[in-house]
């Protein structure tokens, strides 16, 4: 129960904390503090949230893609191996909310999605780093028979990113996690905390070098689920976002990476992915 009382208050008490704290930005701005550009270029690093909170009233579609394992055989370095995919659309309610709806391939999970800007760093160094909430309630639609009760397809997700840009060039984050399942396998927990580091470096106006370590915290009596390790890059203009990276993380949603991830980056096992992201300004 504690669980649902966090993601209870997670989900409905944060857009209060939002609302009040616009009024204090609204104090802040006469006085001429002013905020800091965006610590990254789009809303998501390869495989987690960054605190990049789109303007009111955009509409953004994501294409995530994963191929198959690069194990060296005859797959085209894993093009031609299976492949798991996620299209999702956000829509930004208010500068510092956004609500979304995903779907994924594989488990075919259907994610409902929630991110509010808490804090947003300053140029004056007033806030020195951006505060920004994300969860997600998640949807195992598989067929029936894979279920004994409904609940059973359910997963939940919350992180805090705590993010700073250093200069034009360089921006870095830190964002803990709980991930939660209603139903998993005897030798597992429900709960999985994790934290995640992650950074980017512009190598150019348009080009950015991209790398993420996800770290699970728990342990499990077998298969304890192995840490993610990203790297790649990202092409970015001002609607659009193309970034193309190496991964052994397949899941795309957080908690099925967080939870279940066997794929050990140092053992070879990694795959080839990109995202795509496309803005409408409505």
């Amino acid at each position: 129960m504690k669980l649902y009382k966090s993601i209870f208050i997670a989900v409905f008490v944060l857009p209060l904390m939002v609302f009040a704290q616009d009024e204090k930005d609204t104090i802040a701005t006469t006085s001429k503090v002013k905020l800091e550009r965006a610590a990254f270029e789009s809303t998501a690093l390869i495989d987690n949230q960054t605190n990049v909170v789109n303007t009111k009233g955009t509409l953004e579609m994501v294409m995530n893609h994963r191929f198959g394992l690069v194990n060296g055989t005859n797959d085209m370095i894993g093009i031609w191996g299976p492949a798991n995919i996620r299209i999702a659309l956000s829509y930004a309610v208010t500068d510092r909310i956004t609500v979304g709806f995903g779907t994924t391939k594989d488990n075919r999970l259907q994610d409902f999605n929630l991110k509010g800007a808490i804090l947003r760093q300053t140029r004056g160094n007033e806030m020195p780093v951006s505060v920004t909430y994300y969860g997600n309630y998640t949807i195992d639609a598989r067929p029936k028979e894979n279920f004994i009760h409904t609940g059973d397809r359910y997963s939940f997700f919350n992180q805090i990113i705590i993010a700073r840009r250093f200069n034009k060039n360089i921006s870095f984050q830190v964002s803990p996690s709980l991930s939660h399942y209603n139903v998993v396998e005897s030798t597992m927990r429900n709960d999985m905390f994790a934290v995640s580091v992650a950074g980017r470096y512009k190598i150019s106006p348009q080009t950015s070098i991209m790398a993420e370590y996800h770290l699970p915290l728990n342990t499990y009596q077998i298969n304890t689920p192995k840490p993610g390790i990203n790297l790649g890059l990202e092409f970015s203009t001002g609607s659009h976002a193309f970034q193309v990276f190496v991964s052994n993380y397949k899941g795309i949603v957080a908690q099925k990476n967080y939870m279940y991830n066997q794929n050990d980056f140092f053992n070879g096992d990694f795959m080839i992915g990109f995202n795509i992201t496309r803005l409408w300004h409505l």
